[in-house]
């Protein structure tokens, strides 16, 4: 037995917002209240994974990567202080070429009996406003890159 329970219709969506802080914290903030809403605990779970671009960061600001050379404590400081003083800057759009890559997976994990409750969810989430324009990619258990996927997702905190 438990092998079949180990047998679960499990797959992950990936949706990349690039630098769009605001859509990605959008998408979370839906995910959660579908999580709440129809007691989706342990089915849904969602995961960010965050990529600084080091290129863009020292070649943007000129002062910011001189100062960067110096040690470690300065980098750490830029990457909060910048681009928070950028977003509240500039709210139309420019943030993303200052900005992390930000990748939201979303691993469904339902089981044997739930297969249909499944197949709508992966069919409704990449279909919803904040998710559109994430170049939403679906991955499930056959496919090739299902295992470097789920190994991600279990190192990402």
């Amino acid at each position: 037995m438990p092998a079949h329970i180990y047998c679960m219709a499990h797959s992950f969506l990936i949706f990349d917002f690039g630098g769009d802080e605001d859509a990605a914290q959008q998408a979370r903030h839906r995910l959660e209240g579908w999580r709440q809403g129809f007691r989706l605990d342990k089915k849904l779970q969602l995961k960010f994974e965050r990529e600084e671009p080091e290129a863009k960061q020292e070649s943007a600001p000129t002062p910011a990567s001189t100062a960067s050379k110096g040690g470690s404590k300065t980098k750490a400081a830029p990457k909060a202080k910048p681009t928070s003083a950028k977003e509240s800057d500039s709210k139309s759009g420019s943030t993303s070429t200052a900005t992390s890559e930000i990748r939201l997976i979303v691993r469904l994990d339902f089981s044997d009996h739930e297969k249909l409750s499944h197949q709508r969810w992966v069919d409704r989430i990449p279909t919803e406003d904040p998710f559109k324009a994430a170049k939403p990619k679906v991955i499930r258990s056959g496919d090739p890159e299902f295992a470097k996927t789920e190994e991600l997702f279990d190192s990402l905190d």
